[in-house]
């Protein structure tokens, strides 16, 4: 178990393994499929998600080996929280690296992995794998309920 608020005290930098895996609140919204516009560069989140994500707990159920399964798999690191805006602006690694503190029901703060489902923020209930959708498809289903969460 990682020390009581360590977030508050270390840059992402120093953060441990342990350390750096409890910040994921669960929401698996980094796992849904995005679109980027071609002119204009702007990314639109769907309700896809990848298809080794277990919807249930909101976790890749092949987690050890998603970079192979899935070589567009992108690894958050400190550098991807700083630099990459596609991260959800609900996420912990981008709100830290933002200087701005973990939302309350942050699995770390309320004490209950189940907050971040309760709360809405998750992508359970919420997406299709991309097993049952065709790449061409991938417009249709925007998620708009993302506006809706913060």
């Amino acid at each position: 178990m990682p020390e009581s608020r360590f977030w508050e005290h270390k840059s992402l930098d120093e953060l441990d393994a342990e350390q750096w895996e409890a910040l994921c609140d669960g929401c698996a919204r980094c796992c849904l499929l995005k679109i980027e516009d071609e002119d204009s560069g702007q990314l639109f989140y769907t309700n896809v998600v990848c298809e080794y994500l277990d919807e249930g707990p909101c976790r890749c159920s092949h987690y050890a080996e998603r970079s192979v399964l899935v070589p567009d798999c992108i690894k958050v690191t400190p550098s991807v929280a700083r630099t990459q805006t596609w991260l959800p602006d609900t996420c912990a690694y981008r709100l830290l690296a933002e200087g701005k503190p973990l939302y309350d029901w942050h699995p770390l703060l309320s004490g209950d992995p189940e907050s971040v489902h309760r709360a809405g923020i998750s992508v359970r209930d919420k997406v299709i794998s991309e097993q049952y959708v065709h790449p061409d498809e991938l417009p249709e289903h925007l998620a708009h309920w993302l506006d809706e969460d913060t």
